[in-house]
């Protein structure tokens, strides 16, 4: 389970010598394969739009069970990078990319979902690019790696694991929640929902980011043991608005009406590494989002009738605003 951690952005600075951070530069190549989102039709011979940039140096690990690293990159942007050989699963990176593609089909604030190349050279000169094993530290995998963009760059604002309950009314797209919860009944997330909430330095309100998507499909496992409690995030709070179905829209609609060929074409994404190359398994998993589309409903209603009573508003009618006649 990977959480984003807390830090005051304006203390990560970058001064002109990474070497007063102890932080290791190498002009090694990162390759960057920028997944187009999704969102809008697209021609289906539309091809993947490639980029290129440098790795400038290892920022820190992150915490969580993956082990990721936050890297920056001569473009100025920073990733969260999960490597192949993860003390997870290696499928966890082909989880974040397929979810994260289907995410953002839907219109969710999904963080752009990256395939990076991390050279030998960069990891045999940053030793911080390790795996740390209950018996030994193994360097990180060289070769292709998921990568999640940064929520913001680090000089120029601010990211939390969590928010207390009376600063949620601060984010902007709060109703977002509802949309990712279906989407995690769809996909069978069975860690808790996990969420990046960001914002610019001296702003006084933030927007959330769906981050971590490495357990869907049941993590490793490619199955579904749904459950009512399972990828739902732990404060009702952000709940607080959900009415009645309407509130779930347009993300629920949109994941029920993904066609076959879009849940195809973004598993076709996926470096086959990620999933030791059996294509038979994928195809499967596929096959069985598709059928999943009509059951998200009453994966919904199980949480909703939970014991954990998340939706205390259902069924109460939306309140307007008061008109003023002049």
């Amino acid at each position: 389970m990977t959480v984003t951690d807390r830090f005051i952005a304006s203390r990560l600075v970058f001064p002109k010598s990474p070497a007063k951070l102890g932080l290791t530069l190498v002009p090694t190549r990162l390759l960057v394969i920028i997944v187009p989102s999704l969102l809008h039709s697209a021609p289906p011979d539309k091809k993947v739009v490639l980029a290129t940039t440098v790795a400038v140096q290892q920022v820190r690990r992150m915490r969580g069970g993956a082990q990721s690293q936050l890297m920056r990159c001569s473009d100025r942007n920073f990733y969260v990078v999960k490597f192949r050989n993860n003390p997870q699963h290696q499928r966890v990176l082909a989880n974040e990319m397929f979810a994260g593609l289907l995410a953002r089909i839907a219109g969710l604030p999904v963080p752009e979902p990256v395939v990076l190349e991390v050279s030998e050279g960069l990891i045999s000169h940053t030793p911080e690019l390790n795996i740390q094993l209950a018996s030994q530290t193994i360097p990180c995998q060289s070769g292709l790696q998921f990568g999640s963009r940064y929520a913001v760059n680090p000089q120029d604002g601010q990211v939390f694991d969590y928010l207390p309950a009376p600063i949620l009314g601060r984010v902007r797209n709060l109703a977002a929640f509802a949309g990712i919860l279906a989407m995690d009944k769809w996909t069978c997330n069975c860690d808790r929902r996990q969420t990046a909430f960001w914002r610019i330095m001296r702003q006084r309100n933030y927007a959330a980011a769906f981050i971590d998507q490495g357990h869907c499909f049941n993590g490793g496992d490619w199955n579904f043991p749904d459950a009512p409690l399972i990828g739902v995030y732990a404060q009702n709070e952000v709940y607080a608005n959900v009415l009645g179905w309407d509130s779930f829209e347009p993300w629920l609609s949109r994941i029920e009406d993904m066609g076959r060929n879009a849940i195809s074409a973004a598993a076709e994404e996926i470096p086959p590494d990620w999933y030791g190359g059996n294509s038979c398994a994928l195809d499967a998993l596929v096959r069985m989002l598709v059928d999943r589309r009509t059951m998200i409903r009453g994966l919904l209603t199980s949480f909703r009738l939970s014991s954990r009573r998340p939706f205390p508003n259902w069924g109460e009618e939306v309140q307007s605003e008061p008109v003023v006649v002049a």
